[in-house]
């Protein structure tokens, strides 16, 4: 197992049980106990975690990554917003790459009328949003499955994504900084973004306000690669300002409308329970285990 394999399943692990004895990880990951201190010793000195008598705890600075559908309900009005204006980019007989993520997955539905377009992904969602539209070519990544976001990751998935190119890939994140560029608490995630982001002519980042001035674990767009962002009229405004003296475009949109002013027609996020059949949002608020 890669280090950064290693050291993000007990991340992970951290997060989920919320305290990890040094037991706990030479279990895990199959190591020695002065392996799983080292790794333990690393992820606290990168402020992910908080070490313990004895093992490790979640760090207090860094929040977990939220559950799909509870990030598909944050800020959806804005979310709206941004995917329609990333919408009227795609013209007809484009090739381009779409990220996972709730936003993109919003993204996806507006592009069901675009004729003889070719779509690359390795989100799950954005695949079952296109896979009835019927001038719409898919190419979906192979992969592991990440539960917490429906992307496909891994070795599998950056090896079946090479040698592509894509005229622009639509990206989002967890975090989005002028000084960092856009990041993602998951290493396995940032591996294939950033073999999406070497594919493209172009890289478009998707994010709300909630996302702006925030820094994650992983980079996976560094400043210098972002063409354009596309957020919301409550991002912060020092923060696009240095976007903008970076040279990159930033679009900036308001909840209900367009980037030309149209009337956004809005996503139904009951489509994510109707992609992946899944209960009622109420019945796995009850039932569903948090994944880290």
């Amino acid at each position: 197992m890669r280090v950064s394999d290693r050291r993000q399943l007990i991340l992970e692990a951290v997060h989920e049980r919320g305290l990890l004895t040094i037991g706990d990880v030479t279990s895990l990951v199959r190591t020695s106990e002065a392996t799983a201190r080292r790794d333990l010793r690393h992820l606290a000195e990168e402020g992910l975690i908080r070490r313990t008598h004895g093992g490790a705890a979640p760090s207090l600075l860094v929040s977990r990554e939220a559950p799909y559908l509870e990030k598909a309900q944050q800020v959806a009005a804005e979310k709206d917003a941004i995917a329609a204006a990333a919408a009227e980019m795609i013209s007809d007989g484009e090739t381009v790459a779409i990220g996972p993520g709730t936003t993109t997955f919003a993204l996806a539905q507006r592009l069901t009328a675009v004729d003889n377009l070719t779509v690359v992904t390795n989100s799950v969602l954005v695949c079952a949003a296109l896979e009835r539209a019927p001038n719409v070519h898919l190419l979906l990544s192979g992969g592991l499955l990440r539960s917490s976001t429906f992307a496909l990751v891994g070795p599998v998935a950056e090896q079946s994504l090479s040698g592509m190119h894509v005229s622009t890939l639509f990206l989002s994140g967890n975090g989005l900084t002028a000084a960092r560029g856009l990041s993602t608490p998951d290493v396995l995630a940032a591996a294939v973004d950033k073999r999406l982001v070497s594919s493209a002519a172009r890289v478009v980042v998707l994010v709300d306000h909630t996302k702006i001035g925030v820094e994650t674990m992983v980079q996976t767009v560094a400043p210098q690669d972002i063409s354009c962002v596309i957020t919301d009229a409550n991002a912060d405004s020092v923060e696009i300002e240095r976007f903008r003296q970076l040279g990159v475009e930033v679009v900036v949109t308001s909840p209900g409308t367009s980037a030309s002013g149209e009337e956004s027609a809005g996503t139904s996020y009951g489509e994510i329970h109707r992609a992946l059949a899944l209960p009622p949002l109420d019945t796995q608020r009850s039932t569903q285990r948090s994944p880290a």
